[in-house]
């Protein structure tokens, strides 16, 4: 049961700047207290969207121009801090499914991949072309191409990068390890099955 492959990710793109950002600045640990990850979209970069009384300050994110965006640029080191699952799930479920920075704090990568998330890896130069582009025009189409390893935007393109096990891992659709486990469940009843002390 592999997950669908994923080839290429389109959407509108969002510039949110900064380096080093954290998953605690990702989803403040305070949102953290759930049972299931549904509803974590609501409180995606919380403390940097929002007021003490829950008002919007100036943001990229509150910005309507960029309300349907899909894909979000940013800095060096994204995702570093605590190895929270959240943080990803929260990018997800508030409606992104990629990430174009400078480099990923290792765990959130990984954690990102599982769920079909793409991060991709773009040189400073390269970034802030993206984000001038996006401002200049927020309706603009950014494709990342993980086959070709390329990101298209209106008529630019930039060379982007991603650690091979994971761009396999998305071209085949063997990147949701649940998928993978549940895949195993016939094999793994019929070991169960010839155990004598599993027998009732």
């Amino acid at each position: 049961m592999a997950s669908t492959p994923i080839k290429q990710v389109t959407g509108k793109g969002v510039y949110v700047p900064g380096d080093d950002i954290d998953t605690d600045r990702i989803i403040p640990a305070r949102f953290m207290k759930c049972i299931t990850f549904d509803g974590l979209g609501e409180y995606l970069f919380y403390d940097v969207r929002k007021t003490e009384s829950g008002e919007d300050k100036q943001h990229n994110l509150n910005d309507p121009r960029f309300a349907d965006a899909s894909i979000l640029v940013s800095g060096n080191n994204f995702g570093c801090g605590s190895s929270r699952e959240h943080a990803p799930q929260s990018i997800l479920r508030a409606g992104y499914n990629a990430v174009i920075a400078g480099s990923f704090a290792e765990i959130f990568f990984g954690n990102s991949t599982n769920l079909g998330v793409v991060c991709v890896i773009a040189s400073d130069a390269d970034r802030a072309t993206i984000a001038a582009a996006i401002e200049a025009d927020p309706s603009i189409d950014v494709t990342i191409d993980v086959e070709n390893l390329k990101v298209n935007f209106g008529e630019q393109s930039i060379s982007c990068e991603i650690k091979p096990g994971a761009r396999e891992s998305l071209l085949s659709g063997n990147y949701d390890p649940l998928s993978e486990l549940l895949e195993g469940a016939a094999d793994v009843a019929k070991t169960a099955g010839a155990l004598s002390y599993m027998q009732a």
